[in-house]
């Protein structure tokens, strides 16, 4: 990787808060109140918006390992697409599970579960989103959901956004991350202009109604596509290691 790529890579990984690895929603639309009510917030002890996250159990939300750099999220709400709304369901974290390869985001594994201080009544409101079994396809058709920025330093928004993106190539993804992690997709930012911007780690890039992967990193503070693809973590890759975290209900 050339000087100015390590340079990228080294500030995108130190970034946090709302510079964070990952993004919010580009050229998107305002998801409907009655759709994806698996998506969690996940915020500091001052009720600010950190990450985004996803409900697959009812006491465990899926989300980016990077996300809890220095312990600063505090707890998760649920079953709510307006950040202004207090009619959200709260709970605090539990335990975090970080998976045990995590160094950073830029050398992959960048997955934690979070178990909730009491578990979640399914309903109206909260639902469950189902885990794939299987990879993605190339030019696969999916969508990615979030809270916050709609362009490279612009105001973050308080309802959920959703954008649809297509799955890119890996060799194609290589090209221009040079040092791309195993276990990863790589979907939006890429010949188009839609995709992830800062501040939305954590979220699920959904395909057939499945998470098949997580919000991992972009191009360092710049959402100005087409540029770089996004890339996610695959989920595929790490179902034993999930599957045994909610059989146990630990880690």
């Amino acid at each position: 990787m050339h000087a100015l790529h390590k340079l990228l890579l080294f500030h995108l990984l130190t970034s946090l808060g709302r510079d964070a690895l990952g993004g919010k929603i580009i050229n998107g639309k305002k998801a409907p109140e009655n759709s994806m009510l698996y998506m969690a917030s996940l915020q500091n002890s001052r009720g600010q918006h950190v990450c985004g996250g996803f409900l697959i159990s009812e006491d465990f939300v899926l989300t980016a390992a990077h996300c809890d750099i220095k312990m600063i999220l505090a707890k998760v709400i649920l079953g709510t697409h307006s950040l202004k709304e207090a009619n959200g369901i709260k709970r605090s974290i539990a335990k975090r599970c970080k998976h045990p390869s995590y160094v950073d985001a830029g050398k992959g594994h960048d997955i934690m579960l979070l178990k909730l201080s009491g578990e979640v009544s399914l309903g109206k409101r909260v639902q469950l989103i189902e885990l794939p079994r299987y990879g993605t396809e190339e030019n696969q058709k999916c969508e990615v959901a979030g809270w916050g920025l709609n362009k490279t330093r612009g105001t973050s928004v308080n309802d959920l956004r959703v954008v649809d993106v297509s799955i890119i190539n890996r060799r194609v993804c290589k090209r221009k991350w040079r040092r791309l992690p195993d276990n990863v997709i790589c979907a939006g930012g890429y010949n188009t202009t839609k995709g992830i911007c800062q501040g939305d780690s954590g979220g699920p890039l959904v395909c057939n109604g499945k998470a098949v992967g997580i919000v991992s990193f972009n191009h360092i503070r710049n959402c100005n596509y087409p540029d770089y693809p996004n890339v996610y973590t695959d989920i595929s890759k790490y179902l034993p290691w999930i599957d045994n975290i909610l059989q146990q209900k630990n880690c």
